[in-house]
């Protein structure tokens, strides 16, 4: 195990799971196995040892390394993906847009076009957000974030407007085309989203055209957000720019109705068994959060804690979670997983929080098997 791979405190956790699992003084109590299925050579010499390697070293699987099958399974896809994806990208650029389906026939420009047009036609109007402020009688911590929200979309969905404008007067002939028409025009040919608008968006794995069907739900849950300004009944926390605001001001709320020191307090999760549909309103302490996926593992519902994944069920989704803010000296300790909670697949920078599940299991298992929460997958 190489140390300089450690770039985070899960990475450190993780690497600390597997010296506890596979080196600990219990080890040679009974029959020692340095894998799964694969026991300690008995005492022999140089040659001997590769010989019993070659022989009994079981296949390389993700069950060697305490991973689930389904782990191959999203590795494989992702790496077909990619694959894909260059061979698209090789491709002459004055090649047609396709030889079949919805594209076929079309030219590389007339393909860009439709999907500029497109795009600017299913666009909604930008947030009138001095009116909002306005309205916002009350500024309660989910008022903030409501508006905060609306502030980002603003800065994304001006910026789409204004290049995808600029770049239909350059396809005409009106403007000359620049480096960063270019980047746009290639962009939207081929299915990925733009640069300029990643930088101004939140963390995503999706294509162009799941992204922006993603974008305009986003816009849709903060209209009926703003529309009052009450807590929805359940908020889609991967629909936020900034889903840490959210859960911080979860903890806000409660520390200011009960006078608590914020620094003294935690997030407490109760999965549920119910779906955003069966909710009748929001809690009154605390809210209902949706659209949560696990990876690595599943939530079982009738037992309430974490279960075996199901074979091909790569991220099942998560029922809807409550989640409320107590004093750190209530939190439970015995039977949790501490369960990472990213935005997207990547991992790694778009951490978000950290959700305490109840297990059955040693929470060891879940570690080396990457259970986490993803946002959006």
């Amino acid at each position: 195990m190489y140390g300089g791979h450690i770039t985070d405190d899960w990475d450190r956790r993780l690497c600390k799971t597997y010296l506890e699992e596979y080196m600990n003084p219990t080890m040679f109590d009974g029959e020692l196995y340095l894998a799964p299925n694969f026991p300690i050579p008995p005492s022999t010499d140089y040659k001997g040892y590769h010989g019993y390697i070659d022989e009994f070293l079981p296949p390389e699987s993700p069950y060697l390394y305490g991973l689930h099958p389904n782990a191959e399974i999203d590795f494989l896809t992702t790496t077909s993906e990619n694959l894909f994806k260059t061979v698209l990208e090789m491709q002459p650029r004055d090649a047609g847009a396709g030889a079949g389906g919805e594209g076929a026939g079309m030219t590389r420009e007339e393909k860009i076009k439709a999907k500029l047009d497109e795009i600017l036609e299913k666009l909604p109007d930008e947030f009138p957000v001095r009116e909002l402020y306005a309205k916002a009688e009350e500024k309660t911590p989910y008022t903030v974030v409501a508006l905060q929200e609306c502030e980002r979309m603003n800065y994304l969905t001006s910026e789409i407007r204004r290049s995808l404008k600029e770049l239909n007067l350059g396809l005409k002939g009106e403007l000359t085309i620049t480096a960063d028409m270019e980047l746009l025009q290639d962009s939207l040919f081929f299915e990925q989203v733009p640069a300029a608008w990643t930088k101004r968006a939140y963390p995503s794995m999706f294509n162009l055209g799941l992204w922006y069907s993603d974008l305009l739900l986003r816009i849709k849950e903060l209209e009926i957000w703003t529309g009052d300004f009450q807590l929805p009944a359940a908020v889609w926390l991967g629909g936020l720019f900034n889903p840490q605001s959210f859960l911080t001001a979860i903890m806000q709320t409660t520390a200011r109705k009960n006078e608590w020191p914020l620094d003294k307090m935690c997030l407490s999760v109760d999965v549920t068994k119910k779906s955003r549909e069966e909710l009748g309103g929001a809690p009154r302490e605390g809210a209902y959060v949706h659209g949560l996926y696990m990876e690595g593992a599943r939530w079982d519902t009738q037992t309430g804690q974490l279960s075996e994944a199901r074979l091909k069920e790569l991220t099942p989704m998560m029922p809807v979670c409550f989640v409320k803010a107590i004093p750190v000296d209530r939190r439970e300790t015995k039977n949790i997983y501490e369960c990472p909670v990213y935005k997207t697949k990547q991992r790694g920078p778009t951490f978000v929080w950290t959700f305490n599940l109840r297990t059955k299991e040693k929470p060891a298992k879940w570690v080396l098997g990457g259970v986490c929460l993803l946002l959006a997958v």
